[in-house]
């Protein structure tokens, strides 16, 4: 076991007093930027972390998180994040942490604005919200800065908010590398389609749209010259939505390749596939039902972000900002993974 050292051994090497040592560590009272700078270098150096059991039980305070993600079922992307939200919660289970989720419906805004009186009255420490849709999260993020409660964000960064981290990827940068994967499968000149799931209260999620303007301008950079068709579908009408499929293809005959911008490839993927049709499809999301599209061929790309750790990370985030007082970096992009018929085989959750 390491040296253990005492305020009065940091305070010595620091060339600081016991109290502005005890004030940086507790987050109390002001300190000088030069008596910081000291105190945070010594800190690095002994690789310093405090005792935490000893500081939950004298605090005798438990910590209740709040998170506010899209509802799912089994297998689904967002219960591979939920996976590093559970797996969070055990670890930190002897720091009295308790994590409550309350679910919304992805394709209904206004479920997600039903839950922000709950959230509200709800007697929380922290908060982690799905940035589905822009308008609402700013408005329940504004909220919480009143009441002074500290939020992470995941799915998609939206900017002019308050949130203590980010967790998740660069949307737009994201989108810029599926342009990419998709122009070298193509011709210039190849029409092509983006299909979309259509929501109720609004048209699409933050992080479709920054997708989407990504995708966008790397074709409107390589003086991509075909058309690119919108086809609209629905999130729970699967027979209308083949309708909908068969109809646009038969009056674009000539549009063989695409992209969706989230996990649902796999509905197109099967369809093409039962249809006996070659199309190169991107989509997005390390799920089963998509890698089992990616090995049999009909989905040719998949862009991944880890979920497992963004739901693991901004449990953490909460508990190291409230509890053991560190500073949390604000923005957190996770890696933009490429995955492959070829390499998927060799990919983990990373937690």
């Amino acid at each position: 076991m390491g040296k253990t050292y005492r305020i009065k051994d940091i305070a010595e090497m620091s060339g600081v007093s016991t109290g502005t040592v005890d004030r940086i560590l507790h987050n109390r009272g002001k300190v000088s930027e030069e008596a910081q700078k000291k105190v945070e270098k010594v800190l690095k150096e002994i690789d310093y972390h405090p005792n935490l059991i000893a500081r939950s039980l004298a605090l005798k305070k438990n910590y209740h998180f709040i998170t506010l993600i899209p509802s799912f079922a089994k297998g689904e992307y967002w219960d591979k994040l939920c996976e590093g939200i559970d797996k969070a919660e055990q670890e930190l289970f002897s720091y009295n942490v308790e994590v409550e989720r309350m679910c919304f419906n992805q394709y209904d805004k206004s479920s997600f604005d039903e839950l922000i009186p709950r959230i509200e009255k709800a007697d929380c420490q922290g908060v982690v919200i799905a940035t589905q849709f822009h308008d609402s999260v700013v408005k329940l993020a504004s909220r919480l800065d009143q009441l002074q409660i500290p939020y992470i964000l995941i799915d998609a960064f939206i900017e002019n908010t308050n949130c203590v981290a980010y967790y998740g990827t660069n949307s737009y940068d994201s989108g810029y590398i599926a342009g990419r994967l998709l122009y070298e499968q193509i011709n210039p000149t190849e029409n092509i389609a983006i299909f979309r799931f259509i929501r109720k209260g609004e048209m699409q999620v933050t992080q479709v749209m920054k997708r989407e303007e990504g995708f966008r301008n790397y074709l409107a950079e390589k003086n991509y010259d075909g058309r690119i068709y919108s086809v609209q579908l629905h999130a729970d009408e699967p027979e209308k939505n083949i309708s909908i499929l068969n109809t646009f293809l038969e009056e674009h005959k000539e549009v063989n390749a695409g992209i969706i911008f989230n996990s649902r490839a796999h509905l197109l993927g099967k369809y093409f596939r039962d249809k006996g049709e070659k199309f190169r499809l991107i989509g997005y999301d390390v799920i089963d039902p998509n890698i089992t599209c990616l090995n049999d061929g009909s989905i040719t790309h998949l862009i991944a972000q880890r979920p497992e750790v963004q739901g693991f990370n901004c449990i953490r985030a909460l508990f190291r900002h409230l509890v053991l007082k560190e500073k949390v970096e604000q923005i957190n992009y996770m890696p933009i993974d490429i995955l492959m018929k070829e390499n998927i085989k060799y990919y983990n959750n990373y937690i």
